[in-house]
């Protein structure tokens, strides 16, 4: 493996752990970030000729903390006083060793401080996929439908002000956490649709998953009276149980709608039921809680051979889009629509919405092409399609795009 995919490969991986135990430890998440960048500048000049690391992680880390008490003695020699010691204990390189301790600590308690109250509401969670996820501008701006430059001016105002009011780098008190809540669990969502889009599991992202569920149990742990906590980790469990069915013998993606449900992991499915189980004791229904029921209602099918709910599907829609009416709901309901009223009221509920700030969006592509073709619009489906192919999908994701336009080519 060369160095440059090496450091790749880390950097997609660690990036957001390395960050936030280095955030942890210095009490200072701008300065983290600047070295973590250093660190990777140094890899790039010296692993061609030392070699790559056999913890490339922790080697990364190493050389970011120096960066870091470098500019700590130098400033400390700017303002003639010594610099206080880093806590000794545990320290955030013997954290950094054992994934189990440093991503439900460190990195929870980097979430919690970057969904601050201090910082702007509509930023805190774009702040968050940033540092501690490692997605890039271009993956949360088209998460949330937003330009690039403006996602960026938010992500820099954020930073600044979390500066600027000295925010504690302690997870606060649970009294504390309700200010919060929402951003933390807008952000485990978006970490985990970054993971479930990509099918069949192989992307850059897809340890999200993995991490998400075992940080929405921990919030579900730490907050035991908190629906929401308790309807999200229901959510992902329910999604997370269909991976084995999602991708076929020849690495294409199955849609859900044709997804064989014995293939389904029923001790997963079985967690996520005590989950939602347990947040419709604590709450009314919420956004949130009417997605884990929708999962739910996808995984009480037993078999191929009964046909999906989609009237009570789009039932739950119906509530859905009073709650939470935005682009990705509509969507998914025009799907079920399709199914209940036919193509054509579906594609007329997908251009009631902005087509030129879902440009970036593939599903939305891949849904109106779908349509397209089942009223006989080829050129148009075609030409969809083709929209969904420029957006660079997964690779599953693209094998089933490629069946889709070849079908549509025999038809014509």
């Amino acid at each position: 493996m060369t160095s440059g995919l090496a450091l790749e490969r880390v950097f997609r991986a660690a990036s957001g752990r390395i960050i936030a135990a280095l955030a942890a430890r210095y009490r200072n998440l701008a300065l983290a970030e600047d070295a973590f960048s250093e660190a990777c500048l140094r890899a790039l000049r010296a692993w061609p000729d030392t070699g790559v690391p056999d913890d490339p992680a922790a080697w990364l880390y190493r050389t970011a903390s120096r960066v870091i008490l470098d500019a700590l003695r130098q400033q400390s020699v700017r303002e003639r006083h010594s610099i206080p010691e880093p806590p000794s204990e545990p320290s955030a390189e013997q954290l950094l060793a054992d994934d189990g301790q440093v991503i439900p600590d460190e990195r929870l308690r980097l979430i919690f401080i970057c969904c601050h109250p201090a910082v702007a509401q509509d930023a805190r969670a774009a702040l968050t996929l940033r540092l501690v996820c490692g997605l890039t501008v271009t993956e949360i701006a088209r998460a949330f439908l937003i330009e690039e430059a403006t996602l960026a001016q938010r992500l820099v105002r954020a930073k600044r002000k979390i500066a600027e009011a000295g925010v504690s780098f302690e997870l606060p008190p649970p009294e504390l956490w309700p200010e919060r809540l929402e951003a933390v669990l807008s952000t485990l969502e978006v970490s985990y649709s970054r993971a479930h889009e990509d099918a069949s599991g192989t992307g850059a992202r897809a340890h999200f998953a993995a991490e998400v569920i075992h940080l929405t149990s921990l919030l579900a742990q730490l907050l035991p009276a908190e629906s929401e906590a308790h309807a999200l980790a229901a959510l992902v469990r329910y999604s997370e149980a269909r991976r084995p069915a999602r991708v076929d013998s020849e690495g294409m993606m199955v849609p859900l709608s044709e997804q064989d449900p014995r293939l389904w992991d029923r001790t997963r499915i079985g967690e996520a039921d005590a989950l939602l189980a347990r947040a419709a004791e604590l709450g009314p229904p919420t956004a949130r809680l009417l997605q884990a029921k929708l999962q739910r209602v996808w995984c009480a099918r037993g078999s191929c051979a009964k046909s999906p709910p989609w009237p009570e599907i789009l039932s739950i829609y119906d509530r859905l889009v009073q709650l939470r009416d935005d682009p990705f709901v509509r969507i998914n309901r025009a799907v079920a629509l399709a199914e209940i009223r036919g193509p054509e009221a579906a594609l007329e509920e997908l251009a009631s919405l902005d087509g030129a700030k879902l440009a970036g969006f593939a599903p939305y592509h891949a849904v109106r092409a779908d349509f397209l073709a089942r009223v006989g619009r080829h050129g148009d489906a075609r030409q969809a399609y083709e929209t969904v192919l420029a957006l660079d999908p997964p690779p599953a994701e693209e094998r089933w795009i490629r069946r889709k336009l070849t079908l549509l080519k025999n038809e014509a």
